[in-house]
């Protein structure tokens, strides 16, 4: 049991400030009813936020309440009120002192409210956290002040602190002081922001600004506020077409152009989660249908972008960056992984307001990543508050069987990304067109992206790949060399072009076409500042990756290379490279990791180097520690200002080098049906796999179309299935033409329509403006 139960603590939050300094144990608190319904949405909120039913003598719970009193400890003595700021070291110019110095105050607010912090109802902690209230309230944060610098700061970063703080402390502050808070929130986010859905009060910080008027409602005790912060929800829930929120394919964007499931849409499902937790059965419930929606975006947007408990680089945008903050005084290594945690504690936070059987799937998904999480341990992760950890405990305690990482593949069309699950491994693509960014920078973060939307392949194999990129991979690679892309070495310049997602590539046909376990997929690259063009192609099929690269051309004087791979090996080259052949060896094997196979073998250039480097490099918010990882980099040089290059290579995670060699030397297992900047096509036929796709108009093997589409065929033991799609977007009817005798179609999607069966088929196809595959059953 807690030293000190909800119940008990509610009570000690409720009572006069005189009394409850005294700290009541719990055998001499009296629970009482709260006095009304705003007083239950602010103790409800209480519990939220602070947690409940956790031993506080018990790990890991005792030393992060233990790591909450220090901090504290050390932010109260250094407290020194200025007329420029609250601490020395963060001054209210720019404004992201003023969130630090409200996120200090939390800090405080959180050790004297919670057990186990040392400082457990301290007089002088609380006194000190109101005179630091107090003194930002009548210096900077209140309705006198016109805002300057970075927007988030004023309506989202500082608010959202701010009023958590005052619902903990509520009663041990003034009416006056109350409204001050109240007045500052009313100032900084009008009402007019939650009206129009547009500009910055879209998707996730629509959630966001929600979320601070909410509070500022209950806490002042005004219906008509928190009643506005809910029904400002709702434009939040319905899938759009364009710019930020939910796609009907599972996509989440922000800013206009940017891929944000984990970084962005982890902060709208964490918000939504904790506003319809706190409003539910109340005045203010949200019941706007569409919030289904996002209880569905769970396992249909999420999900599919999770593995062993990271979420995946290519839609964290900038944030990759960020690694290791300056500011951050608990030294938390923002990955992959950190980012993939946010987004499961919001999933075991949002299953409070879900039904029974999705609650079980999505507890059973939790459960999983949370044993397979080995890099960072879910359950003692420095950057959660006890809050979480006793929700995520709570899971990981459940009856339901753990799911595993499940086998499919995803191709998220509204957001540039794929990702194609195996037994053992899994995949992610990361593409850009004149919807999706080539790559995001802000706020002196990312000024190096430049490259990772031109066809960047991640990979993870098994268990022990999950640090591929978590191990400080974004500080030390070579962003030249990205693996999988396909670029012009031509020196670019930091933030060239970058700010806030705005170089888009001038090209229509990227995406693809998937059966839910195999897919084609394709991009077509130009380069960003440079004169680069290329088709490039991925066959994602059962033990490998297939990729073909044609058409590619630039005239910039410099070499074009495509980056077979880069793989990083951590602090120590221990990993064994074995290259058959000579000049132009078939396949290559890397221990531990897995290979590539280079049918009928390519000049595969290699190179194993040292590098170093700090965070700051690419982001001017984070550490300047250095570390330094080793690489093994594989790469085909194009030459300076090639006109028509190609490659063909095929990527086999796990694989050992008896499999890799077998591969190599089987010269029917692959045939390459067309690799030309008009169509790129294969054929596997053990695996009664036919794919092609068509940038124009034309014929690959046994595949034809009249307009540019991606063709998929897989061929079973009683049918056949044929997927399409037109990843151009322009919606432009196509015929599609396999030759092969079909006796009849068995089913169709809408959208397609047969036109001849027999000696060959011929499907009449209008695949419309979302790139969606459609299918088409045949024997």
């Amino acid at each position: 049991m807690s030293l000190l139960p909800a119940w008990s603590r509610r009570v000690f939050l409720a009572t006069s400030t005189a009394t409850a300094l005294g700290l009541a144990l719990p055998g001499q608190a009296h629970a009482a009813a709260p006095a009304d319904e705003f007083d239950t949405l602010r103790l409800r909120w209480v519990d939220l936020a602070l947690g409940t039913g956790y031993d506080a003598a018990a790990e890991p719970y005792a030393s992060r309440l233990a790591e909450t009193g220090g901090l504290a400890a050390g932010f109260r003595a250094t407290m020194a009120p200025a007329a420029a700021s609250l601490w020395a070291d963060r001054p209210f110019d720019p404004p992201s002192g003023i969130t630090a110095s409200y996120s200090r105050l939390w800090t405080m607010t959180q050790a004297y409210a919670q057990q186990g912090t040392g400082h457990t109802g301290d007089t002088a902690l609380l006194a000190d956290i109101v005179r630091g209230l107090d003194h930002l309230a009548a210096t900077i944060y209140n309705p006198a002040t016109t805002r300057y610098g970075n927007w988030w700061e004023w309506q989202i970063g500082s608010p959202r602190l701010l009023m958590d703080i005052v619902a903990v402390l509520h009663d041990h502050l003034t009416e006056e002081q109350r409204q001050a808070a109240c007045d500052a929130v009313d100032h900084f986010i009008p009402d007019a922001m939650l009206g129009d859905y547009s500009g910055t009060s879209t998707g996730a910080n629509r959630v966001d600004l929600c979320r601070s008027v909410a509070l500022r409602g209950i806490l002042g005790r005004d219906p008509v506020k928190t009643a506005l912060a809910r029904d400002a929800l709702s434009p939040v829930f319905p899938y759009v077409t364009k710019g930020d929120g939910l796609y009907a394919d599972g996509s989440f964007v922000q800013h206009t152009w940017v891929a944000y499931s984990g970084t962005y849409g982890q902060v709208m499902l964490d918000g939504l989660g904790r506003l319809f937790a706190l409003l539910a059965g109340s005045s203010w419930a949200v019941t706007d249908p569409n919030r289904q929606i996002i209880l569905d975006s769970v396992e249909h947007a999420y999900a599919p972008l999770i593995h062993d408990g990271l979420m995946m680089d290519s839609v964290n945008g900038r944030a990759i960056s960020r690694g290791l903050l300056k500011s951050d005084e608990r030294k938390v290594m923002r990955s992959d992984h950190f980012h993939g945690q946010g987004l499961i504690a919001a999933i075991a936070l949002l299953a409070g307001g879900a039904s029974a059987a999705e609650r079980d799937r999505w507890n059973a998904m939790v459960k999983g990543w949370i044993e397979r999480d080995t890099v960072t341990p879910i359950l003692t992760a420095p950057q959660f508050g006890v809050a979480d950890l006793s929700r995520l405990a709570a899971v990981a305690a459940d009856t339901v069987p753990a799911a595993p990482e499940p086998v499919g593949h995803t191709l998220f069309t509204a957001m540039d990304r794929a990702v194609h699950r195996r037994p053992g491994w899994v995949a992610n693509l990361s593409m850009a067109s004149e919807r999706i960014s080539s790559y995001e920078c802000g706020n002196g973060e990312n000024p190096r992206g430049w490259h990772t939307g031109a066809g960047m392949l991640y990979w993870w194999q098994g268990r022990s790949g999950g640090d591929q990129y978590t191990d400080w991979f974004w500080p030390t690679v070579d962003w030249y060399r990205l693996p999988g892309t396909t670029v012009s070495t031509k020196r670019l310049a930091d933030r060239a072009g970058g700010e806030w997602g705005e170089p888009r590539p001038a090209v229509q046909w990227v995406g693809g076409t998937h059966d839910g376990e195999f897919a084609a997929v394709g991009q077509h690259v130009k380069g960003l500042g440079s004169t680069l063009q290329a088709r490039k192609s991925w066959f994602c099929a059962a033990d490998t990756i297939i990729c073909l690269g044609a058409g590619i051309s630039a005239a910039d004087g410099v070499p074009v290379e495509t980056i077979v791979d880069n793989r990083n090996l951590g602090p120590e080259p221990s990993a064994a490279f074995t290259l058959d052949g000579g000049d132009r060896p078939r396949w290559a094997h890397l221990d531990g990791h897995g290979g590539w196979v280079l049918p009928g073998g390519a000049a595969l250039r290699t190179l194993r180097e040292a590098r170093t480097g700090a965070w700051s490099d690419i982001n001017t918010t984070s550490s300047t520690e250095q570390r330094t990882r080793h690489w093994q980099t594989l790469w085909l040089d194009h030459g300076t200002d090639p006109t028509d290059a190609t490659y063909l290579y095929l990527l086999m995670p796990g694989a050992s080098r008896r499999t890799l060699a077998a591969r190599a030397a089987d010269r029917q297992w692959l045939t390459v049906l067309a690799n030309t900047p008009d169509r790129q096509g294969v054929a596997v036929r053990s695996l009664g796999l036919t794919a092609a796709n068509f940038w124009q108009p034309g014929t690959a093997g046994p595949l034809s179309v009249t307009a540019p589409a991606s063709v998929l065929v897989r061929e079973g033991r009683h049918s056949t299935t044929v997927c399409v799609s037109g990843p151009d977007r322009s919606g432009t009817p196509v015929d599609v033409v396999w030759e092969r005798p079909v006796r009849e179609v068995v089913s169709a999607d809408p959208g397609i329509e047969a036109r001849a069966t027999g000696r060959r088929l011929v499907l009449r196809v209008t695949p419309g403006t979302a790139g969606a595959s459609l299918r088409c059953e045949v024997r």
